[in-house]
């Protein structure tokens, strides 16, 4: 499974024809929850998949997520710190509709955060599929035990670190049955539960460890820091993807199922062959993450740093 979509890279067929089913979802969504937005601003935004509550405009307390929440009805801001709750849902991935946290934002246990969009991604933006967000995290952005956290086109000011969670080491659970991931069921094509993080800046460190999911991937990022995966089981055997980065610090992988720094050459086709996308990375390669991961079944690592 390739969740990124690759600019020089033709576009999963089955994931395109996936996500342009999902218009007609996504434009219910936005009417669903249009009239949602309180005007008092409460420190708490809470819904259901069905009708979900909405996030807006100018928060001066910590918020909390319960059940279901999107950010849709324009420029959000969190002047303190984010929570979505154990089970919520937070989705923001909506061009006209930028989240701003300025202090932490915190996953807990069994929660899903979708933060940001992009056309050349699986996520793309549900109120334009041509736009991008530009959403922010001014401190820390911690996942404790989440379902699963998708970030694209994001800036994190502090760290990023997603410690255990996942869905199992299955591909097979998709859909709204799943703890509302990919969230409102079909609104991104069904997917499965997954992690990634692309095209986003982190200007601390980025650690995953102990996640069991499907796929993980971390793609186009620039970390300032190092980044670390360790002891992440994935059950798809295109996982871990961790491409084209660049990395201030150090690469440490160690312990994970799989590795690679490489896409397979026919999208949504074989595993093998692979085209390459190595990282530039400024600190050291550690463990799994040294060598090149093979472009042929049954071909060596390397010759070239991963």
């Amino acid at each position: 499974m390739d969740v990124s979509r690759f600019r020089h890279v033709r576009p999963l067929p089955r994931r395109l024809s996936l996500l342009l089913s999902a218009v007609g979802l996504a434009l219910g969504i936005l009417a669903a929850s249009a009239s949602g937005a309180a005007a008092d601003r409460p420190s708490n935004c809470s819904g259901t998949f069905g009708s979900p509550g909405v996030l807006a405009g100018t928060y001066t307390s910590n918020v909390t997520i319960e059940g279901a929440c999107v950010v849709n009805a324009g420029p959000t801001l969190i002047e303190g710190n984010l929570t979505v709750s154990p089970g919520a849902v937070l989705l923001a991935a909506f061009a006209s509709s930028n989240l701003t946290v300025q202090g932490n934002l915190q996953v807990q246990r069994g929660a899903t955060l979708i933060l940001g969009c992009e056309p050349q991604s699986a996520y793309v933006c549900l109120d334009n599929s041509a736009g991008s967000s530009q959403d922010s995290v001014w401190g820390n952005l911690s996942e404790q035990q989440p379902l699963g956290v998708v970030v694209h086109s994001s800036t994190i000011n502090g760290n990023v670190q997603e410690t255990g969670g996942g869905g199992g080491f299955t591909c097979n659970n998709k859909g709204p049955t799943v703890g509302g991931f990919p969230v409102f069921g079909a609104a991104f094509g069904g997917l499965p539960v997954f992690s990634g993080y692309e095209d986003t800046t982190v200007h601390g460190n980025l650690s995953v460890t102990g996640l069991t999911s499907c796929w993980l991937g971390v793609a186009r990022a620039h970390v300032g820091g190092n980044v670390v995966l360790i002891n992440n089981q994935l059950a798809d055997p295109d996982a871990s993807e961790i491409i084209s980065n660049t990395i201030s610090g150090n690469l440490v992988c160690l312990q994970n199922s799989m590795v690679w720094n490489s896409v397979e050459h026919t999208p949504g086709g074989a595993l093998f062959p692979r085209d390459a996308m190595p990282n530039t990375v400024s600190g050291n390669r550690v463990g799994q993450c040294v060598l090149a991961s093979p472009l042929t079944e049954g071909g060596p690592s390397g010759p070239g740093a991963f």
